[in-house]
């Protein structure tokens, strides 16, 4: 199964949340032990079993996976501990002892650790004190963390030696080399485009256009590693407090996105794998934030239509969809409609990795209707229990070109009511 996109922990049935408001109730009968089962059962996702837990004769035992690690632990009458190994390090290191202090300031469960040859993230709490919230925060710093830093400490330290990564799953030849493709050439037809224009009259366009193909690469490439880092990068950039213009920050973005292209093939593909998540890296916001999102970015799509520059107003509709994907942990439904909408928009990339729904023909550039409109009814339909209000106004959709399309669509999404039963 091919997946995309940040893995979104706000995404929890009915069933599950009933699972935390058990744990809840259980930690205050100081059921402790239960309790911790019940949090367990609500993190587990069962579509991709990213948690293991199970009882021992003391207490428990557990696995939760994120990413490229495995983090471990246990948990008795006296206290809950988690770890998960961060890197091997043959030989003593003060730089590497220098960056663990300074990250270790910026922590507030966890704390880094050395065993043997092995650096390490850990978290410990007194049974008594391990309601639900701590051990979400708790373990999601950790997971989230590790996650992030195995890969930067390797890649600063060539010392350092990656380890705990025999869980991640390889992806198949197809489908790198597909994913190689479509990263050159996304890269190099938001390239074309800048070329043609005014760069300061249209230096908000033009940061748009390189955003939503950051996000677009953040979503269905699905980087890790250096081309994870240097993704985000790129977003940074724009976003960075100072006090420059946008056209030079475009011009720093086009940069990023050169030496991003100029990398092998070899490269590329060790960037690219499969793995389990348990947390999300960002926070679930009211849908109030995401509307707003979606209309401030829909506004600039009349002057570039009017300055007929259909390709840059297409790209600020995918934009505000895309910006909301990757900075926030959107709720499902929402999710489901934006991969829609990719699948939608990127109709090439996803036939040659092996979907059979057409959505949109690229070569006679029509849209089909019917299987859009049952697909969007499918996703209410799948939701309906969770939010009884959901209700995506399918009539409203314009299929005359990507412009009106994309706009219609977010605009959609933007009026959702999200309200949970």
């Amino acid at each position: 199964m091919i997946s995309f996109g940040r893995y979104s922990d706000n995404n929890k049935p009915l069933q599950k949340v009933e699972k935390w408001t058990e744990a809840d109730v259980l930690f205050k009968e100081k059921k402790f032990h239960e309790s911790i089962a019940a949090f367990f059962q609500y993190l587990n996702d069962e579509e991709v079993e990213n948690v293991k837990h199970e009882k021992t004769s003391g207490g428990g035992k557990f696995e939760i996976c994120q990413g490229s690690k495995i983090i471990s632990g246990f948990f008795n009458d006296e206290v809950l501990q988690a770890e998960v190994a961060l890197a091997i390090m043959p030989q003593p290191s003060v730089p590497v002892m220098r960056r663990l202090l300074e990250m270790n300031f910026h922590l507030y469960y966890t704390h880094y650790a050395i065993k043997e040859d092995k650096l390490f993230m850990l978290m410990t709490s007194e049974i008594e004190t391990a309601n639900p919230s701590k051990l979400y925060y708790g373990l999601k710093e950790l997971s989230t963390k590790a996650d992030k830093h195995d890969d930067q400490l390797i890649q600063d330290f060539t010392s350092l030696l990656p380890t705990g990564i025999e869980h991640i799953e390889e992806l198949d030849e197809a489908e790198r080399e597909v994913k190689f493709k479509y990263f050159q050439k996304w890269i190099q037809e938001a390239l074309d485009v800048i070329e043609k224009v005014d760069a300061d009259k249209f230096s908000g366009g033009i940061a748009y256009l390189l955003l939503a193909l950051a996000y677009r690469i953040d979503y269905l490439i699905a980087p890790h590693g250096r081309l994870l880092t240097a993704t985000e990068k790129i977003v940074s950039v724009y976003f960075r407090k100072e006090e420059r213009s946008v056209t030079e920050k475009n011009a720093e973005m086009v940069e990023c996105l050169l030496k991003l292209s100029s990398g092998t093939k070899e490269e590329f593909f060790l960037c690219l794998f499969r793995s389990k998540y348990t947390f999300s890296i960002v926070n679930p916001q009211n849908h109030k934030t995401i509307s707003d999102a979606i209309y401030n970015a829909n506004q600039s799509i009349s002057w570039y239509k009017e300055n007929k520059q259909p390709v840059i107003a297409a790209q600020i509709g995918e934009y505000g969809l895309s910006y909301c994907q990757y900075s926030y942990s959107l709720p499902k439904p929402v999710a489901e409609l934006y991969q829609l909408f990719m699948m939608i928009s990127y109709p090439d990339f996803f036939k040659e990795l092996g979907f059979s729904k057409e959505y949109y023909n690229a070569e006679t550039k029509e849209y089909n209707p019917p299987e859009i409109i049952e697909k969007i009814k499918k996703i209410e339909e799948a939701w309906k229990e969770k939010y009884p209000a959901l209700s995506f106004k399918t009539e409203k959709l314009r299929f005359d070109n990507r412009v009106s399309f994309n706009q219609s669509f977010a605009t959609e999404i933007e009026y959702l009511n999200l309200d949970t039963k």
